[in-house]
């Protein structure tokens, strides 16, 4: 089984009119309510310290979007620990307020590409400046709105010394707690069980101080998926909660996969699919920033119908479909046997 990936895409592209927009649109999370599909999505222009911000996009039916600002909803701060930039949203939304997980660095990572992906900038701070400073490390942060359009900032969720995105909450509490998803790029080794980073889980009794250790949750196992992070919000369903993750292998392609946590017991995997169910084909996802990356944000379900919005090429925001009965029918067929 593969996502349908929408003959519109890329159904939002860089705005040329708008500076801090004009060479990037991706990696959009994303939200549905009373009729309406909402798209928070990373933005960049071609300055030189890459400032990233988030723009907002609505739409009736999911696929054509449009603006509702010329400006960001959300953009670094003018003195904060993310000054630099804020990528990557989560969305979920508890009572009438939206929680969403964002990455963020103290300083503008430059234009990595052109570098070397992966690599950024690294700031001029002393060598007794901690390490977070003097090596721009990723924290993801957690803001709040009513809206989607107005936030506050809550503070950061993950420890300072890690790099540490990927950074995702469910949309319910399990058992009276809250759930997190995170990928700590440093947690490799022997000591954590896994040679690659990998996709740990969290619980919290107020959504800021989490439980540590955390658990190891799912981690490279086949040829497409050496280095693996949580994609998007998990989904609920009778037999389990999808979560789609991402691998990234030698070849540095992204591709997506899925798995079935368990309802009661998310630190519970129940399947997890052998073959990738998306990967890079069209040249929006092969030939723009990051060439060859597919990277969901944001999925939402209509009718039964699993939105999938994701990043393609580190440029564009694109939509891939499935019936979501029939995912989780796929996940459960082409289980792995590494289910725990």
């Amino acid at each position: 089984m593969k996502l349908k990936k929408h003959e519109n895409n890329p159904i939002l592209s860089p705005n040329p009119e708008n500076a801090w927009e004009s060479l990037v649109t991706c990696n959009p999370g994303a939200w549905y309510e009373d009729g309406k599909f909402y798209l928070l999505y990373r933005a960049a222009g071609d300055d030189k310290e890459h400032y990233i911000h988030l723009g907002l996009a609505e739409s009736n039916d999911g696929v054509h979007f449009e603006r509702v600002s010329s400006e960001p909803v959300f953009s670094p701060s003018s003195d904060g620990p993310d000054a630099g930039c804020v990528e990557d949203p989560r969305i979920v939304k508890f009572d009438d307020t939206f929680f969403v997980t964002y990455a963020y660095r103290k300083v503008a990572p430059g234009q990595y590409w052109k570098l070397a992906y992966d690599e950024v900038i690294e700031p001029d701070f002393p060598e007794s400046a901690p390490a977070v400073l003097r090596k721009n490390i990723t924290n993801t942060g957690l803001a709040i709105s009513k809206d989607l359009k107005n936030y506050e900032r809550v503070g950061r969720m993950t420890r300072p010394q890690l790099d540490d995105r990927d950074v995702i909450l469910f949309p319910e509490k399990v058992n009276e707690k809250y759930v997190m998803l995170h990928r700590p790029k440093e947690w490799v080794g022997e000591a954590y069980g896994t040679d690659h980073a990998s996709i740990w889980i969290s619980y919290s009794d107020d959504m800021m101080v989490w439980e540590n250790p955390s658990e190891l949750l799912l981690n490279g196992k086949e040829w497409w998926e050496q280095k693996v992070g949580g994609n998007t919000p998990p989904i609920k369903t009778p037999e389990g909660w999808i979560m789609l993750y991402h691998g990234v292998c030698n070849d540095k392609i992204y591709r997506v996969g899925a798995a079935l946590l368990d309802l009661e017991n998310p630190s519970k995997i129940i399947a997890r699919t052998k073959d990738f169910i998306m990967e890079p084909e069209f040249d929006y996802e092969t030939d723009g920033i990051y060439k060859g990356c597919v990277f969901p944000v944001g999925n939402v379900v209509k009718d039964d119908t699993l939105f999938v919005y994701y990043g393609a090429a580190d440029q564009y925001c694109a939509l891939a479909t499935c019936n979501v009965n029939e995912l989780v029918s796929f996940i459960k067929e082409n289980d792995r046997n590494f289910a725990q």
